[in-house]
């Protein structure tokens, strides 16, 4: 059995047999696919017949690992029942690998993470005529458009973004490197910061390739961040516990329910788990820009 004929085939049923609308039948299929996607992540090469029980655990636990919020992890072990149901009534295989998984209990529970609206929201929020403000919508935008840890962001060197190749080098957990795309609002807003904030600012000494920095010159703590950042979701009227995690979750959570490849927000997310292995191939860096573009809402 083969993935991508018995993924249009699975396409076809929707459309046929189950008259789903078109918005229906592509989550569906981009559920299927990420499954897809995975098992070859994974170097498994399995046929859809063979996956089982086993395979699916640890394809949610791999999604949890991306920071997938919990709520679209159910929803993508929604589709790929389906999927699976409708290979048992085709008698393409014998037994479903979800009927035992009910629930991902076993998937710890996550933060919350916004609706691009309510990012919007926030942006809009921010008072441009302060410096404070210029500086602070570029750290949102910036966390926002590179999926960055707090420690990343209040760390990142001016000598390290390529607004021209449209990268930033980030250093993360382990003093690990890794390149990431930057979206073309964000640089926007970096540079106006850069140019016209930052550069009249008396730069502490050991602060001078430091990008975001306080008003005295010397680099922003992790709380100030984090208070920034919650303080304009409580102004822009957003329920939630909001944190500058928040926003990597966000990160990653907006691209891959926008059809993002699965590897390629691994290697934007660098987490951990996923980068100290060796089946993780080394991705282009047009893959990884073009990536961003397309499935991330201020690409």
């Amino acid at each position: 059995m083969n993935w991508l004929k018995e993924i249009r085939g699975f396409k076809n049923f929707l459309k046929l047999e189950r008259g789903l609308s078109i918005n229906s039948i592509e989550s569906y299929i981009k559920d299927t696919q990420k499954l897809f996607q995975f098992q070859e992540i994974k170097n498994l090469n399995k046929k859809p017949e063979d996956i089982n029980a086993n395979d699916i655990h640890d394809f949610l636990v791999f999604l949890n690992d991306l920071h997938l919020a919990a709520n679209s992890q159910a929803r993508i072990l929604s589709g790929i029942k389906a999927f699976f149901e409708y290979l048992i009534l085709e008698n393409l295989t014998q037994t479903d690998p979800t009927s035992l998984i009910s629930a991902p209990k076993i998937i710890r529970k996550l933060p919350e993470t916004l609706h691009y609206h309510e990012i919007e929201a926030m942006l809009s929020l921010i008072d441009l005529s302060s410096p404070q403000g210029t500086r602070n919508k570029a750290i949102i935008e910036t966390m926002y458009s590179c999926g960055l840890r707090v420690s990343e962001a209040i760390t990142l060197k001016i000598s390290d973004c390529k607004f021209e190749e449209g990268f930033v080098r980030i250093t993360g957990k382990g003093n690990k490197m890794r390149l990431v795309p930057i979206g073309s609002q964000a640089i926007h807003i970096l540079k106006i910061y850069l140019s016209e904030i930052r550069a009249n600012i008396e730069i502490q000494k050991g602060q001078e390739d430091i990008v975001f920095l306080n008003r005295r010159g010397k680099g922003l703590s992790r709380v100030m961040v984090f208070l920034i950042i919650k303080d304009l979701a409580e102004i822009a009227g957003i329920r939630k516990e909001v944190s500058p995690h928040t926003l990597r979750h966000s990160f990653a959570t907006h691209l891959i329910e926008g059809g993002a490849n699965l590897r390629a927000v691994q290697e934007m997310m660098g987490h951990e788990s996923i980068t100290t292995t060796e089946i993780y191939t080394h991705l282009d860096r047009d893959f990884l820009q073009q990536t961003l573009k397309e499935f991330h809402p201020r690409g």
